[in-house]
């Protein structure tokens, strides 16, 4: 059984956006959070929640990229 190298090569491209996407939303998240706690002097508190709710998000879109096909 053959594999097309074209569909491989776009799979390989598709699996690497949605890393880079995760990746992309979960460094900006805890940097959010990093500059609001300077900002509003409450240290690890939002750093944390939107850590959280950073990698939550990440974990839609790639869920949601992955159903549609």
């Amino acid at each position: 059984m053959k594999t097309d190298p074209q569909k491989s090569l776009k799979d390989y491209a598709r699996y690497s956006s949605m890393a880079i996407q995760m990746l992309a939303i979960i460094l900006l998240g805890v940097f959010a959070g990093f500059k609001l706690d300077q900002w509003l002097n409450t240290k690890p508190i939002l750093t944390v929640i939107l850590s959280i709710v950073s990698v939550g998000l990440s974990i839609y879109f790639v869920t949601k990229d992955l159903l549609r096909k």
